[in-house]
């Protein structure tokens, strides 16, 4: 958490830093080893303010807390130099192409910059070579005019190649929940079916 006394950006674009007597962790999911500041990984936590796990759900417990008592969130994140850390989206909904991470909320972030624009989702999608491939739906503002050639040219001149969505997709709405929750699953699913993956 940040403190009032932190830097406005620290305070707005962070989660801010452990408490006292946490400790806290970037690793690599795959490895479990520790990354360095500035790259992702799995946020992962331990002290007093960990639960002690599910009711009655050891299997659950058991997966998201380790043997040395560290709780694995399945948040992506990354941490400062200065020990702020930055949520950088969900372990779940990370994208493995060709075996390179691609994370999904920096893809959506940057297209949210296009002034055309109203929503996007990122999500991964099936292919025989790759393993997955980017997919990028999104829902344009009314009236704007916004094709698929359109928004492929302005992420395909700005964006790193590896990072370019396979396919692009104008929707008018996302799959939610009763709750407003965009299903990611229900997207991915959908969109193989669509794609014929």
């Amino acid at each position: 958490m940040s403190s009032w006394t932190d830097p406005l950006d620290k305070r707005c674009d962070t989660v801010g830093n452990a408490f006292p007597h946490i400790q806290c962790k970037i690793i690599d999911p795959e490895t479990g080893e520790i990354l360095p500041p500035g790259q992702n990984g799995e946020f992962c936590s331990r002290g007093y303010n960990i639960m002690k796990g599910y009711y009655k759900m050891p299997d659950a417990t058991a997966a998201a807390i380790d043997a040395e008592g560290w709780l694995h969130s399945g948040d992506l994140a990354c941490c400062d130099e200065q020990g702020y850390y930055k949520i950088t989206g969900r372990l779940k909904d990370m994208i493995i192409r060709g075996g390179e991470n691609i994370y999904p909320k920096e893809i959506e972030e940057f297209i949210y910059t296009h002034e055309d624009v109203q929503d996007v989702q990122v999500i991964g999608v099936p292919d025989k070579t790759y393993g997955e491939e980017v997919m990028a739906c999104v829902i344009a503002k009314e009236g704007s005019g916004l094709t698929e050639e359109k928004l492929r040219k302005y992420i395909t001149e700005r964006l790193a190649r590896h990072k370019v969505p396979k396919y692009i997709e104008l929707m008018d709405e996302f799959p939610m929940n009763a709750a407003g929750k965009v299903l990611k699953y229900k997207m991915r699913e959908d969109a193989a079916k669509r794609l014929g993956l």
